[in-house]
């Protein structure tokens, strides 16, 4: 099945390492490959010494003003699996619908800050906060995540685990208010799949597990990369040069940058945009990693 469609090609391809945290935060990392096989490039902030979400938005903002065609991979859950979300809806409601309540219930916050909405007494009991496993609380996940471990790509915690050091909540949530926002301030330029048909927009931003791209290059241990070398080797049986980017390189780093390369690989599969675990109705409402099969 194909919900989304094979959509013209792309002119650049940007990886968002993703963060979800509170208050100051060094985990945003942005980088960007241009078509054909040149190396990954490491962007610096407009401003500052380090990334915001903020940042973030307002760049792929102003950067789907020029005539390049932009895919734009963020690591970051795009949904909540909707066994449980879709009691937060009317009946029929979708992903969109679910980054509309998170936007509005977390607006208070600073930053596209989203995990507010966790805290919120109409949805607090269905997230894990922290300490021992909630009594009587069972995990869920998206159908992609499942996915994920069927393609042996590991095991990604729920995005209603709120803690941890592989935790994802935070992220999802802060995520989704970003796509809200970009989906009003960019109408009709912008189209997130798979929620919507990707033809010739401007701008396309995608889900990315960079993991993916690691396995995709051969690395198959979990350990974070932060060599040169053990990166510059990856990108090179991903079909990419080297990486233009300043030392010391962080792990945040490295994910985006072996992500960008993964990213332009993976645009040119047709299996990639029609998924054969992905059903329209997972489409419309939890989405999907790109470039997992299921």
């Amino acid at each position: 099945m194909n919900p989304a469609g094979f959509p013209a090609p792309f002119d650049r391809f940007i990886a968002i390492d993703w963060s979800g945290a509170r208050g100051v935060y060094d985990g945003v990392a942005v980088a960007e490959c241009r078509a054909g096989a040149a190396g990954p490039a490491l962007l610096p902030p407009p401003s500052g010494r380090r990334w915001t979400r903020t940042a973030v938005a307002d760049w792929i903002a102003a950067e789907a003003e020029g005539t390049d065609r932009m895919l734009v991979g963020i690591d970051c859950a795009f949904s909540l699996p909707f066994v449980t979300a879709a009691g937060y809806l009317p009946q029929g409601g979708g992903a969109r619908d679910l980054w509309a309540l998170v936007d509005r219930v977390a607006a208070g916050a600073p930053d596209f800050l989203g995990a507010d909405f966790a805290r919120h007494a109409d949805y607090t009991a269905d997230f894990w906060h922290r300490g021992p496993r909630p009594a009587g609380w069972v995990e869920p996940h998206r159908e992609t995540e499942m996915a994920c471990r069927r393609d042996g790509l590991g095991a990604p915690d729920s995005p209603f685990k709120q803690f941890g050091p592989k935790t994802v909540g935070p992220g999802a949530l802060a995520g989704m208010r970003v796509l809200h926002h970009l989906c009003a301030r960019l109408d009709g330029r912008l189209a997130v799949w798979p929620f919507e048909l990707v033809e010739a927009h401007p701008v396309v931003m995608v889900e990315i597990f960079p993991r993916l791209s690691w396995r995709r290059a051969g690395r198959t241990a979990s350990a974070k990369v932060r060599d040169r070398a053990d990166l510059d080797a990856a990108l090179a049986r991903l079909g990419s040069g080297p990486a233009v980017a300043a030392d010391p390189l962080t792990d945040h780093a490295t994910d985006a940058l072996i992500a960008a390369a993964g990213l332009r690989g993976a645009a040119g599969e047709p299996e990639s945009w029609a998924p054969p675990g992905l059903t329209a109705a997972t489409a419309r409402t939890e989405g999907w990693i790109f470039g997992v099969r299921g």
